[in-house]
């Protein structure tokens, strides 16, 4: 080999060392499917079963993570980074005690509808169900706190169980999902090959935007016009749907509420769908709510529910909650319609697009000019009591 030859090879060999494909341990995998699904920030406590993660997050300058005080506040904290900014709030907490910890906040953003997505580091796979130090049923803990949970069997899974968990927090209506990820199978090497495949795999599993995964019903949409069009006392009720749904949906709501000139109350979880100061709000309904709205709902002929649950708090007793009305009821969830109270016209889609069409469904004037008249006379009445002075 002559100098000329060896010089080239010295050359070439930290291009080649710098070319060469690196396998990646399964954290590793869970900290580039994190990044891939578009999460920046990670709130956490760590602990022995997660310690490889920590490793990892060590040299990740793509993820912020922030420490809390105890799992319980990473969830929340999580809860409010969510609601903030409208993506998922992502956890990591360790096993046994650390894992148990977050009910709470999982039940919480369970009611809530947030999405969460936490990652439970689990004793070693050959010492699970031995009673091994911290471990706990994840799975079985969470089950009744989360809309999803799975157990990481290899590290092969990481990416697109995340991409799973990240896609189910966040489509139809959001809430709460787990991981539980053994500690060896966070210390195991991804083949590099299937480590890129994987990643590639999560970027197309996660949605970049919320996603209309439902077609709107037309003739719903219809048989619910032809009642807001009959109806003399009517009474817009929304919840926290319509947050979770977004601008889009506020602002179809807003819309509809005026253009038929009927009153409006929106629950808790729905505060700031439709503005305070506008003569159309009615306050909030139920225990924490004022007189006019809890009387317009038992007095009302017609109520549109969008995005909310009829409530034990708003309805009381079911048996004597509107007994007059019709009730019309908008989410995305089929399961909440006909959950508590029976409805007349279900429309199981997302609030945005369901307003959007029945918007188009009403048209420009849906009353005749003093229709609802008498009904905002009686209002008045019940207004003049001023329930919260």
């Amino acid at each position: 080999m002559n100098d000329r030859t060896l010089l080239h090879l010295l050359r070439a060999a930290p291009a080649a060392v710098a070319a060469a494909p690196v396998a990646r341990t399964g954290a590793q995998a869970l900290l580039d499917a994190l990044v891939a699904g578009g999460v920046e920030v990670v709130f956490g406590y760590p602990g022995g079963a997660v310690l490889p993660i920590y490793d990892a997050l060590h040299d990740e300058t793509r993820l912020r993570h922030v420490l809390v005080r105890h799992e319980q506040a990473a969830v929340h904290a999580a809860q409010g980074y969510a609601r903030a900014t409208g993506r998922p709030g992502v956890v990591l907490v360790t096993s046994g005690p650390g894992m148990s910890n977050t009910v709470t906040g999982l039940l919480d953003a369970m009611s809530d509808s947030v999405p969460i997505v936490c990652i439970a580091g689990q004793v070693p796979t050959a010492l699970i169900g031995t009673d091994a130090f911290q471990e706990c049923d994840a799975l079985g803990l969470s089950r009744p706190v989360t809309r999803w949970n799975a157990q990481i069997r290899s590290a092969a899974e990481v990416a697109p169980l995340v991409a799973k968990a990240l896609a189910i927090a966040t489509t139809g209506r959001p809430g709460p999902v787990l991981l539980d990820f053994p500690k060896d199978l966070q210390q195991a090497l991804v083949a590099p090959a299937a480590a890129t495949d994987a990643v590639a795999t999560s970027r197309r599993l996660v949605p970049p935007a919320p996603v209309r995964d439902r077609a709107v019903p037309r003739r719903r949409v219809a048989e619910a016009a032809a009642l807001i069009r009959e109806a003399r006392r009517p009474v817009f009720y929304g919840g926290g749907g319509l947050i979770n749904a977004g601008d889009a949906a506020c602002d179809a709501w807003r819309r509809l509420v005026k253009r038929t000139g009927a009153p409006c109350t929106l629950t808790l979880m729905g505060l700031g769908a439709f503005p305070a100061s506008d003569p159309q709000w009615l306050g909030m309904p139920g225990m924490h709510g004022t007189l006019e709205a809890n009387l317009a709902l038992h007095g009302a002929d017609l109520i549109v529910c969008v995005g909310a649950r009829f409530d034990d708090r708003v309805t009381g007793r079911l048996e004597g909650f509107a007994p007059h009305a019709k009730k019309i009821h908008v989410d995305v969830d089929a399961a909440e319609i006909g959950k508590r109270v029976a409805v007349d016209v279900p429309i199981v889609a997302d609030c945005a697009p369901a307003l959007e069409a029945l918007l188009e469904a009403l048209g420009d004037a849906p009353f005749a000019a003093g229709a609802l008249d008498a009904w905002w006379t009686q209002i008045g009445r019940w207004r003049a009591e001023r329930s919260l002075a």
